[in-house]
């Protein structure tokens, strides 16, 4: 099966009784082509764009058993982006998992991964970036690994491993298991602007 372009409006099981939350919303995906690969029951897709309101995600390739997100995993490869919330995604790599018409598990490879945030409340944004992500989007916690950075208000953390509390807007960091690598904390100070900055003269 091959088709170009693709384009499917998936109305799954109780879709059409709400509007009120993107659980209710309509999964939309579209693709440059796909095939269907008897053998191993996949279905393959190249230029992948998937989206449920505010999420949107992209691959250069996506891979699924079924196409049903009541309980199902999605391979996603090359440039995959994934947009949801205030938060945006880039990976080289990405399994997504779905479950009751909704993204739920998100755990994503590259070199490095990267994380932005817009935090709640606040015009601020962190950066983040690891070798691997995993992003519990109901608990609302990202967890990285393999050089891990988290970049926010100026200050910067470094670790073999830390996790983000979304909701909490708290940050955990632990060192490697042998003490090799310490966490590292880079406290960047404020610019204080110089007389010539603000045009007043130098007393």
């Amino acid at each position: 099966m091959n088709t170009r372009p693709l384009l499917l409006l998936l109305l799954l099981p109780g879709f059409a009784t709400s509007q009120t939350s993107d659980l209710r919303l309509p999964i939309t995906l579209a693709a440059d082509s796909t095939d269907y690969d008897g053998k191993s029951s996949m279905m393959m897709f190249q230029g992948l764009r998937l989206s449920q309101g505010t999420t949107n995600i992209e691959a250069d390739e996506g891979r699924a058993s079924k196409i049903d997100f009541e309980d199902s995993v999605w391979h996603f490869t090359g440039n995959v982006v994934i947009d949801v919330d205030a938060g945006h995604i880039e990976s080289e790599s990405a399994e997504l998992r779905f479950a009751d018409t909704q993204l739920q598990l998100a755990i994503l490879e590259g070199s490095p991964a990267t994380f932005e945030l817009l935090r709640p409340g606040s015009e601020e944004t962190t950066y983040a970036q690891a070798g691997k992500l995993k992003y519990d989007l109901k608990a609302g916690i990202v967890e990285f690994s393999g050089d891990a950075v988290i970049t926010e208000g100026g200050n910067r953390i470094s670790s073999s491993f830390l996790m983000y509390n979304i909701i909490e807007q708290r940050i955990n960091a632990q060192s490697s298991a042998d003490g090799d690598e310490k966490v590292k904390i880079t406290v960047i100070p404020e610019t204080v602007p110089t007389p010539e900055a603000t045009g007043e003269d130098t007393p």
